[in-house]
Formats: C-alpha cells, sequence, structure tokens
C-alpha cells in the first residue's frame, strides 16, 4: 500500500481532532530537540574526557532514573492532572536545557557537571513518560488510539534523524550551547502547543484515592493479573532484551562483519529507521483487537528471523533489506502492544500500567544490550543476537498460546466513522 493512500486513510484520522493534532505538532518539535540535546551530550563528553568509559556513564545516568522512578510516575499520573503534570514537567526540562546552554557557553562545564544534568534530565523523562502516554487516550476517540499511538512512533523515528542532523549542522557552525539553546526553544514550542489543549480532569475522583504506596501496589497487582496486558508486556519484554540488542551492536556489524565502515553503518542505520517509519505507516490504519494481537504476535517472530537473517548475513546487500524488515517489524509490534496495552487498562489505572510499561520499554534493551555486549566479547557479534531471536521466538510462541485472552479482554470497539474524543480547544 503506498505512503500516500495510507496517509489519507484512518492514520490521518486523529490529526483531525484539534486537540491531538495541536498536541502532536507540538510533541514533534520537542522530540527533535531532545535527540539535538542527546547527540550534543555525547559529543561534549568525548570533547571534555576523549574516553568510551564516561560515555557509557553518561548513557547510565540518563538510563537509570526509569527504573527508579518510572512506576511511581505512573502512581501519580493516575492521582493528578496529566495534562497539568507535562506542562511543569517542560518547564522544569527548558531551565535544565537553558542550564546546559549556558554553563557550556561561557566555559564552565566539566564532566560532573554535565553527568548531574543529564541524570536530572532522566528524571525528567521518567517522571514525565507515564503522563504523556497516558495522556494520549484523552485526546483521540477510542476507535483511533492505534492510529495516534502510530502517529507517534512515526514522529519519534523522523525526530531520531532529524535531530541528529540539525544537532551536527548547528554544533559545527554556531557550537554546541547553540544545539542546547534549540532544544529550550523546542521546550517553549511544545509548552505554547499545551496551552491550547483542555482535558477534563476529575478532581474529586482524585483526593477519594488510597495512598501514593498503595496504588502503586494496586498499579502492580492489576498489571499483572490482566491476561491482555501480562501476556503482551511479556513479549514486549522479551524483544527489549533479546531483538533490540542490534541496534546497539550494528557499528560491530558494519565494522567487523560487513567491513564497510561508517558509511556502512550509515547505511544499516538508515535502513533500519526507514523500516520503522514504514512500520508506523503501515500500522495506522489497523485498528481492530484481533488485528493488533495478530500483528503483535506475527511482527515480533517477523522481527527475530529478520535478526538472524543479518547475523549470518555475509554481504551488506543481504543485510540491508533484513534490518529493514527489523526496524519494520519490531515497531510495528511494539505499536501493536502499546495500543493493546492501552485499550485493555482501565481510565483510572493508565497511568500507573503505563509507568510499567516506560520501565519495560527503556529498561529491557539497556539489560538486553549489555547482556549481549558482553557475550560478543567471548562469542563474537552473531551468536548473541541469534540466542536474543531465540529469546523473542520462545516468547511469541507463550503469547500465541495466550492469544485467545489478549483478543477477548479487549474492548469491542465501533469501527465505524471515528467519533470525537471528549476534549475542547480553548
Amino acid at each position: 500500500m503506498a505512503i500516500s493512500t495510507l496517509l489519507n486513510s484512518r492514520l490521518s484520522l486523529p490529526l483531525r481532532n484539534a486537540n491531538y493534532g495541536i498536541y502532536a505538532a507540538g510533541n514533534a518539535v520537542s522530540l527533535v530537540g531532545t535527540w539535538m540535546q542527546r547527540i550534543s551530550i555525547g559529543w561534549l563528553t568525548w570533547e571534555l574526557t576523549h574516553s568510551g568509559f564516561w560515555l557509557g556513564i553518561m548513557a547510565f545516568a540518563d538510563f537509570v532514573p526509569v527504573l527508579l522512578i518510572g512506576p511511581i510516575a505512573g502512581a501519580v499520573a493516575d492521582r493528578r492532572d496529566r495534562l497539568r503534570l507535562i506542562k511543569r514537567n517542560q518547564v522544569l526540562s527548558l531551565l535544565q536545557a537553558t542550564t546546559l546552554c549556558v554553563i557550556t557557553a561561557t566555559g564552565h562545564m566539566n564532566i560532573g557537571v554535565l553527568v548531574l544534568l543529564t541524570a536530572l534530565q532522566g528524571m525528567l523523562v521518567a517522571y514525565n513518560q507515564p503522563a504523556r502516554l497516558a495522556l494520549v487516550p484523552s485526546l483521540v476517540a477510542e476507535t483511533d488510539l492505534a492510529s495516534a499511538v502510530a502517529i507517534n512512533s512515526v514522529i519519534f523515528n523522523l525526530a531520531r534523524f532529524v535531530g541528529p542532523m540539525l544537532a551536527g549542522l548547528i554544533m559545527v557552525t554556531a557550537g554546541i550551547a547553540a544545539s542546547f539553546a534549540a532544544n529550550a526553544l523546542s521546550y517553549i514550542v511544545f509548552l505554547a502547543a499545551l496551552t491550547r489543549v483542555h482535558v477534563e480532569f476529575d478532581r474529586a475522583k482524585s483526593d477519594r484515592r488510597k495512598s501514593l504506596q498503595a496504588d502503586l501496589r494496586e498499579g502492580i497487582r492489576y498489571t499483572t493479573a490482566h491476561p491482555a496486558i501480562a501476556s503482551v508486556l511479556v513479549l514486549l519484554i522479551a524483544i527489549g532484551i533479546g531483538g533490540r540488542p542490534l541496534n546497539e551492536l550494528l557499528p560491530g556489524f558494519a565494522a567487523q562483519v560487513f567491513h564497510s565502515g561508517a558509511g556502512g553503518l550509515s547505511i544499516l542505520a538508515s535502513a533500519t529507521g526507514a523500516g520503522a517509519i514504514v512500520g508506523g505507516l503501515w500500522l495506522g490504519h489497523r485498528v481492530h483487537g484481533t488485528v493488533l494481537a495478530s500483528v503483535a504476535l506475527r511482527c515480533s517472530l517477523g522481527g527475530a528471523l529478520a535478526a538472524i537473517a543479518v547475523c549470518f548475513s555475509e554481504t551488506m546487500w543481504f543485510a540491508v533489506p533484513a534490518v529493514a524488515a527489523f526496524g519494520f517489524c519490531v515497531s510495528s509490534a511494539g505499536i501493536a502492544i502499546q495500543t493493546i496495552v492501552q485499550l485493555s487498562s482501565d481510565k483510572d489505572m493508565r497511568g500507573r500500567v503505563m509507568g510499567l510499561y516506560g520501565v519495560i520499554f527503556r529498561g529491557a534493551p539497556a539489560i538486553g544490550a549489555l547482556a549481549a555486549g558482553t557475550a560478543s566479547s567471548f562469542f563474537g557479534l552473531r551468536w548473541p543476537i541469534a540466542a536474543g531471536a531465540a529469546i523473542v521466538i520462545a516468547a511469541w510462541f507463550w503469547a500465541r498460546c495466550h492469544r485467545h485472552q489478549i483478543e477477548t479482554a479487549l474492548p469491542q470497539l465501533d469501527f465505524g466513522p471515528a467519533t470525537k474524543a471528549n476534549v475542547t480547544v480553548r
């Protein structure tokens, strides 16, 4: 199906809702700025230390907060006005980016300060993620949720390409501080967009909640006991630990396996990203619960098989379409899983569920990359990826046995003409 056809199909329906369209536009600008800052921090770290060790420390500082804060942030997102939480977080992120810019521009930056500011940003992202994920169903009709999740995925993957490109251009022409300033500006744009969005919040119901600790325990029990959510999260864990580390080891494949250098890495990374974008566009119009379950299962298996194909490729001409297929399958499976989780969650539990989802989404790939990278020192690059693919296939088989539970737990939606979400524009 042509991309133009997809854009004129159900994929475009969420954007016709003014609230979601405004949110998506602001989010796109913010994500481009986020990727600009990530690339700039990495380059600044190298300039300050010329050490791979400190690059690892910086990644660790950015990732660890989600493990500590994610579940708590999910409970808070169920107790508070999610839109207000996001606005406050954007203000704090704006201050963090501005601080990065000022300290760098004045020449007072050192590696210790950079680690602290990166850890602060990691905490802000970890605290903000559940609220942002849980807000999306409030901005669109329930029948358009899968399309909205797909659009978010396309925006994320486009930002992953545009952000580093802009960061490189700005750093070369105006310096690293200017790149941080551009990210600060992106937060201002998103804040301006959020002021145009209004979602009703039941404060009286929130005030009747139990303690935060009790809410957290309730969210964990709810998530692990839910037949659909628990099943697809097991699949997500397997994809994160066993499948996604291929992205982290692509530099090694480009250099050691295909002997193609930085140019080959660029081609492989671009092919993976292109596949992910096409996956988001393709899945945007496939919203039925039974289709979502089928996509999650088939694409997780397809991604594992594509990873195996990459492992045993001897030439770039075979590896490039294989990594493109891998990107397509992993992106499509991820979108389907997130949509199933969103649709299956009770409204009052959605923040806590998405908090746990965020921990898995960010944490599992980090664990998998660490394990695959360590194993590659002993067994080479191919076998750790093949072993990871075997983990995904085992999880696929397990989830396939629970497919009926997943499908019956999903709400029966009317997939006729899209209805308006219960939101307005100020």
